[in-house]
C-alpha cells in the first residue's frame, strides 16, 4: 500500500522556514523543508490539515503560527459542519487548516498544556479528481473514502501523512484562498513507494536519506 512517511515543502530560505516548522514540535517527523529556487506564487495547489482534539489547541497552534511569522487566513470559528478550525498562510506560502470536529470552547485535551497533533492532511488540488484517484489507485493507494467526482481520501496505511484530492478551484475555496496560482508547487511527497510525478506535477520521492 502506497504510504507517504513525510512532506517536504520547498522554499527559497529553507533554514527560516524549518526554524517556523520547527516551533510546532507536536508535528515531529511529518513535515521537512527544503531549498526550491523555482518560480513561485499564488497558491500553490496544496493545503495541510492538521487535526486536534479539541477548539484550544486550533487556538493554541494558530497563534502561536502568527507569532511565528504566518499570516491570518481565516481567524478560529465554528464550522457549519460541526466543526472548529483555523487557516493559516505560512511564511513559506503554505496554507495550513488547524480543526477539530468538536465545537465546544469548554472541551480542552486531557494535557491542554501539551499541544497534539492527530493527524496531518496533505491535500491536493487536481484537475480531474477522477482521473488522478484512478492513477493512485494504479500507484498502490487504497481509497478510505470518496464523494464522487468532488473528494478522494486514501488509506494512510503505516505512513504519517494521509493524502486527499480536491478540485483545485473548490480546494482554495474551501481554505479561502485565490485560486490563482502558477509555478513550483514547492511540494515533495515522501513515500514507501518509488519516485514518480502524478497528472497534475505534484513530484513523489522514494523515502532515502536525500528525499
Amino acid at each position: 500500500m502506497l504510504s507517504i512517511h513525510r512532506i517536504s515543502l520547498g522554499a527559497p530560505e529553507a533554514d527560516a522556514a524549518a526554524a517556523f516548522y520547527e516551533a510546532a514540535p507536536a508535528l515531529g517527523d511529518r513535515v521537512h523543508v527544503h531549498q526550491d529556487q523555482e518560480p513561485s506564487a499564488g497558491f500553490r495547489g496544496f493545503t495541510l490539515g492538521l487535526d486536534v482534539p479539541a477548539p484550544a489547541h486550533v487556538d493554541r497552534l494558530v497563534a502561536g503560527a502568527i507569532r511565528a511569522g504566518a499570516a491570518s487566513v481565516k481567524e478560529p470559528s465554528k464550522q457549519f459542519w460541526g466543526g472548529y478550525s483555523g487557516v493559516v498562510r505560512t511564511p513559506d506560502g503554505a496554507i495550513v487548516k488547524v480543526a477539530t470536529t468538536d465545537r465546544k470552547k469548554a472541551a480542552v485535551h486531557q494535557d491542554s498544556e501539551t499541544l497534539v497533533i492527530e493527524r496531518v492532511v496533505v491535500l491536493l488540488g487536481v484537475e480531474h479528481v477522477g482521473r488522478s484517484k484512478e492513477f493512485y489507485l494504479g500507484s498502490g493507494a487504497v481509497v478510505a473514502k470518496a464523494y464522487g467526482n468532488k473528494y478522494v481520501e486514501f488509506e494512510p496505511g503505516d505512513g504519517a501523512v494521509t493524502l486527499g484530492l480536491y478540485k483545485r478551484a473548490g480546494l482554495a475555496k474551501e481554505f479561502g484562498v485565490d485560486p490563482a496560482g502558477y509555478g513550483s508547487h514547492r511540494l515533495r511527497v515522501v513515500s514507501n513507494g518509488p519516485a514518480f510525478t502524478d497528472p497534475d506535477g505534484f513530484l513523489w520521492a522514494a523515502d532515502t536519506p536525500d528525499a
